[in-house]
């Protein structure tokens, strides 16, 4: 537990700490009065009331839409289905810059619908809202759908033997199994929502704003570090409360999971019911999911001379300004970055995932919890502290390539303990012990008896590792620098400048972003056979 503890103790307490503690001091004096003065402000409960009830609907719009999904794809085999699964998984691993801009694409003024068919959203809240649905889709799918494809149908269908109706035994029977993993989802989706930033943003314009966009614009447009500090902390107070009811819903889950093994349930559709769900499921999937894609791609190919690959050929050359490299050479950056994100979280990830198998006590559940703060703690906050935090020996970091690396790697780790911690949990302690009676030591038992049966999900950890490292934006916009700009941060940069030429390569970048990712996610639905991990 140490090296995992020093890691976030270094590069996530420590640049968090010095932003709030710089904010709220003056002439080396705490200035505690400031919080009132900020919370009392009106725009601030507008921030918050905004920030909640978005992240409240959001959510519900996500569940209504994702769990019929998750039943589909538990339930049902159909051609594609692991490139379905790992197509809707894609919209979780892009940069919400990217996310924003496809949606301001298809659904704003002189988008793909306006133009093509007229139709066009009157309020930005319905396109926040849907991009917050696209963007969380496969939380839901993945958390909820893991659990009830191991759960044995036979049980249900014994309630229906004995006289309950089909709904009386999904009730009785099948809901309450899934509950903790729909309470969950629904958490780490209203998580996701509440600390939104690239998408509000980007749709929101000056009217609307989360907490995580106001802590950007105090701390970059405005300078107002106290205003900052206060919003973080109060972003970081309501984040705590969140990962400790999600920390008690997982070990509910996880006792579920724990020993048994999974069975395939999935079968082909029977009846006309069935396949008018499966049916209808995929239609929302592609109008939802693949639609917003699509329109990346067409915007990538459409020229000034019609469509082709002019979008493309311009990333190879240097842009000027401040992009003073070829935006091509951010694809090799983002990669280079990523791979060494993805070592880093797998070393600091495993360990942890190593240290909180065994159960006990208030500390270790703590420190659970800690684990997934920088999921909802300020990107922003995190990015910035890095730079007035990570610049004296011994750790004068700001001009090493290993800042962003480190940064993206607080991202990743949470993934790779949420899927390697079931998975160890649910590897039986007798083994170890034989493996000890019989002249094992300590490691030779870890490498011949946990490791075969950990082995697949230390693969999938990496591959989510990887892709969310390579969408890794709020951090790594304060740290990458103008000569090694990440996929992200090149596509923002570009976003940012006026021209058809800008917003085309933009597109372009974002689709090859896209591309990458889902082939890696398809080569995790290759690896996986089961889906004993959160994710």
């Amino acid at each position: 537990m140490a090296v995992p503890l020093a890691f976030f103790g270094v590069f996530f307490a420590y640049p968090v700490s010095a932003i709030v503690s710089r904010g709220l001091k003056a002439d080396g004096q705490w200035r505690f009065g400031r919080i009132g003065e900020v919370l009392s402000d009106p725009a601030t409960g507008h921030v918050l009331w905004f920030t909640t009830w978005q992240a409240l609907a959001s959510t519900a719009l996500t569940l209504l839409l994702a769990l019929p999904s998750a039943y589909v794809f538990a339930r049902f085999d159909f051609p594609a289905k692991r490139l379905l699964r790992a197509v809707v998984t894609v919209p979780f691993v892009l940069p919400t810059v990217v996310v924003g801009s496809a949606f301001l694409a298809l659904l704003g003024r002189g988008g793909l619908l306006d133009s093509w068919w007229g139709i066009r959203l009157d309020t930005t809240v319905w396109a926040i809202l849907l991009a917050h649905v696209f963007f969380n889709y496969a939380v839901v799918v993945r958390t909820v759908g893991g659990l009830w494809e191991r759960l044995d149908p036979r049980q249900e269908e014994a309630a229906r033997v004995l006289g309950a109706s089909r709904f009386a035994a999904w009730r009785q029977v099948t809901l309450p199994a899934l509950a903790p993993a729909v309470a969950a989802a629904a958490l780490m989706v209203f998580l996701f929502c509440f600390t939104s930033f690239g998408i509000v943003q980007i749709l929101g314009g000056p009217r609307y704003s989360t907490l995580e966009v106001a802590i950007y614009q105090q701390t970059a447009q405005l300078l107002d570090l106290p205003t900052a500090a206060v919003l973080t902390l109060v972003q970081f107070a309501a984040v705590a409360a969140l990962l400790a009811v999600h920390a008690r819903t997982v070990r509910r889950r996880e006792s579920a999971l724990r020993l048994v093994a999974p069975e395939r349930t999935a079968r082909r559709p029977r009846g006309a019911a069935q396949w008018t769900l499966l049916a209808s499921v995929l239609a929302v999937a592609a109008l939802l999911v693949l639609l917003p894609l699509a329109v990346l791609v067409l915007r990538s190919f459409d020229g000034p001379d019609g469509y082709g690959l002019g979008f493309y050929r311009a990333l190879a050359s240097a842009g000027g300004g401040t992009f003073s490299v070829a935006p091509l050479e951010a694809i090799g950056n983002s990669l280079s970055y990523a791979l060494a994100a993805t070592a880093i979280a797998l070393v600091v990830g495993g360990l942890a995932a190593a240290a909180l198998r065994h159960r006990a006590g208030r500390l270790v559940r703590g420190f659970d919890a800690l684990l997934m703060l920088p999921l909802g703690t300020s990107a922003v906050t995190v990015g910035f502290g890095f730079l007035i935090t990570l610049d004296e020996p011994p750790l004068d970091l700001r001009t090493s390539w290993i800042l962003v690396p480190l940064a993206q790697a607080l991202v990743g780790v949470p993934f790779v303990v949420r899927t390697m911690l079931p998975v160890l949990r649910a590897v039986e302690p007798r083994l170890r012990e034989a493996a000890a009676v019989l002249g094992a030591s300590p490691w030779r038992a870890w490498r011949e008896v946990d490791l075969p049966l950990v082995g697949r999900a230390l693969g999938v950890a990496a591959g989510f590792a990887f892709a969310v490292s390579l969408g890794e934006f709020g951090a790594t916009v304060f740290i990458a620098r103008p000569d090694s700009p990440t996929l992200p941060v090149a596509v923002s940069r570009l976003l940012g400048r006026a021209g058809e030429l800008n917003y085309g390569q933009a597109m372009a970048l974002s689709t090859v972003l896209m591309l990458v990712c889902a082939a890696a996610l398809l080569v995790l639905e290759r690896v996986r056979v089961d889906r004993s991990g959160e994710f």
